[in-house]
């Protein structure tokens, strides 16, 4: 079966508080309070979500950080 090698998620600020980041390519979603909880969220969800043998080694974070810049 086909693996992927990796999978990307894109992070960013909650409106709430905390982190929120989903996948690219996957129904994923997942939250946490802090960036180092949304990383150990993360890698669950990843291992939830496929197959031990279908799993991608290498998990990237993207974090994207919106501010409006007035000129």
């Amino acid at each position: 079966m086909y693996r992927e090698k990796e999978i990307i998620f894109i992070v960013e600020e909650s409106p709430e508080g905390g982190y929120e980041a989903h996948s690219l390519g996957h129904s994923i979603f997942t939250q946490a309070d802090n960036y180092e909880e949304l990383k150990a969220m993360v890698h669950d969800a990843v291992s939830c979500h496929f197959d031990e043998d279908d799993r991608p080694r290498i998990i990237r974070l993207h974090q994207v950080k919106d501010e409006l810049i007035v000129v």
